[in-house]
């Protein structure tokens, strides 16, 4: 089958990524093993091709955004049904954490993509109790999307604490944060969107955000809560500016440049909070999936053949993708 491996982590410029001949995996005890039809491309997926995020398994395939089509069945799945894979790819279900509902923090949690081989291929296998069944009869292009961008753009919306009806400033508008607008704008929020990207701001406004300026303009209004889904750290003294009183900004990025230094009275005072998002569970990705389907949300994508997932995540690198970028391999015979 054909795969894309991390050859050599670097900037996207190196090349960093190769098309290799891979033999199809074998599933093992309690895996599945399925086709991929469709694979989402993250941001996380470039931190792993360009080192930011370091090597966990040498040659790793990366991608995390799965739907597939189950060639062998398991015991919650038939062979032929529709399914898919995320970041979250195993915890160890005794910790503390693990035993208090926020398995998103166990210390030995394993990630789809990174610990083990992703979605850039023809086939993967992926552990049967962290797949998930895919409502609906969305295509795969579309689907692929909410199984990271739209989860984590979700728990991102939880851990901002917006308020009933309340001002969301969002900083970065890709494949996340376009979905978790429209979450947002569907419970009575007013968004307010802060992009480098002109396209995106369009996008933005198409949507439905009240507004869409450059990232260091001003806000229109105080915000009640705000979400950096750009891994820019000189963001956030920003987006901490435009707070109101008793706001609540979430980080939601798995890698962040270095945040420069904050002025207590400028940036924090008035009990102004900051948080970070790690992660999701199973539980977040659940609640997301029929949260998705039953509002129905717009997802725009732009679709890249299998065998160009390195312009694919060139695209992405270089802000030249409209919405979130999505691999599709050929198609079977």
């Amino acid at each position: 089958m054909l795969a894309w491996e991390v050859r050599a982590p670097g900037p996207i410029g190196t090349g960093p990524l190769r098309a290799v001949d891979r033999p199809v995996p074998e599933p093992g005890p309690g895996e599945v093993l399925l086709r991929v039809r469709a694979c989402g491309v993250c941001r996380t997926d470039l931190h792993v091709a360009e080192g930011d995020l370091p090597p966990h398994l040498p040659g790793v395939t990366p991608g995390h955004e799965i739907v597939g089509e189950v060639v062998t069945p398991g015991d919650r799945f038939a062979a032929g049904d529709r399914v898919g894979v995320a970041w979250l790819r195993g915890t160890c279900g005794v910790c503390a954490y693990c035993r208090r509902g926020d398995e998103n923090l166990c210390p030995r949690s394993v990630y789809t993509g990174w610990d083990a081989h992703g979605g850039y291929a023809e086939f993967a296998v992926a552990p049967e109790a962290y797949v998930y069944p895919l409502p609906g009869d969305r295509p795969d292009v579309e689907l692929a999307p909410l199984l990271c961008a739209g989860i984590i753009g979700y728990r991102a919306l939880r851990g901002a604490a917006l308020p009933p009806a309340g001002r969301l400033g969002i900083w970065g508008f890709g494949g996340s944060a376009h979905l978790a607008a429209q979450v947002a704008i569907a419970q009575g929020a007013v968004v307010h969107v802060f992009t480098r990207a002109a396209a995106a701001r369009e996008l933005a406004l198409d949507l439905g955000a009240a507004s869409a300026q450059d990232s260091f303009d001003p806000s229109p209004e105080p915000l009640d809560s705000a979400i950096i889904f750009a891994p820019a750290g000189e963001l956030v003294p920003a987006a901490l500016e435009r707070l109101d009183r008793g706001g609540t900004l979430a980080i939601a990025g798995i890698h962040l440049t270095d945040i420069p230094a904050l002025n207590y009275q400028a940036h924090l005072f008035q009990e102004r909070r900051l948080r970070s998002v790690t992660a999701n569970t199973r539980a977040d990705g659940e609640e997301f999936l029929r949260l998705a389907d039953r509002l129905g949300l717009k997802v725009t994508v732009t679709p890249y053949p299998l065998a160009e997932a390195d312009r694919a995540l060139a695209d992405l690198a270089g802000d030249r993708v409209n919405g979130a970028a999505v691999l599709l391999p050929p198609a079977p015979g």
